[in-house]
């Protein structure tokens, strides 16, 4: 959750912007589900604000096939062929993730942007609007994928573990990670009445097919 960099887009002032990258720590639940963002549990990250320096990685902060720097608490938008380069940019939305559109489904994480009003940002008009950023690492890990054990997104493939009182979150289907998977989603539903006589566990998954059909590993 490749692209290639545009090119030929001129120089612009790179701007200061405050971002929180919300790490995996998907869950879903019976009767329940996983959601994207601001959930308990998920670490988070502040994006310290950027140097005004003159750029060419776009006309737009973090906009679609541009990448993002590592860093466990900070971030900062880098060209995609600089060796500093972690991730890309695969969606990019106004507004919050509670009421945009959703991240692909392979994302293996989200940049929060928040509004600032810098001196100088991407198209001149004194404002950077608030939005996020959907993620895909340049190289393995993808938490994102199926079995993967993490990303904003549960999805078919997925493995996850009962929390008790009717939640469940993912963990990696390889065992690799800190608990181990109970119960694995085979198939996503529109309803329940579709999920085979094998299923052990209903996970609400959202989209168009919002219920996930789980059955025990």
């Amino acid at each position: 959750m490749t692209m290639h960099v545009g090119s030929g887009r001129g120089t612009r002032a790179a701007f200061a912007a405050a971002v929180v990258v919300l790490l995996a720590g998907c869950r879903g639940a019976t009767g329940g589900g996983a959601e994207e963002g601001g959930r308990p549990g998920e670490q988070a990250a502040t994006v310290s604000p950027a140097p005004v320096l003159p750029s060419g990685y776009g006309a737009v902060f973090l906009a679609v096939d541009e990448c993002s720097s590592f860093g466990r608490t900070s971030f900062t938008e880098v060209s995609c062929r600089s060796e500093r380069a972690a991730a890309r940019v695969v969606a990019r939305h106004d507004g919050t993730v509670r009421d945009g559109p959703r991240c692909p489904a392979t994302t293996d994480f989200v940049l929060h942007i928040s509004e600032q009003r810098p001196s100088a940002d991407e198209d001149g008009d004194g404002a950077v609007p608030r939005g996020y950023a959907c993620m895909r690492n340049l190289q393995p890990p993808h938490p994102g994928d199926p079995g993967g054990g993490g990303g904003p997104r549960t999805i078919v493939g997925d493995c996850v573990y009962d929390l008790g009182d009717g939640r469940v979150r993912e963990t990696a289907c390889d065992g690799g990670a800190e608990r181990e998977p109970e119960f694995e989603v085979d198939r996503a539903v529109d309803d329940r009445s579709e999920c085979p006589a094998s299923t052990a566990l209903y996970v609400r998954l959202g989209g168009s097919s919002p219920v996930g059909c789980a059955r025990p590993v």
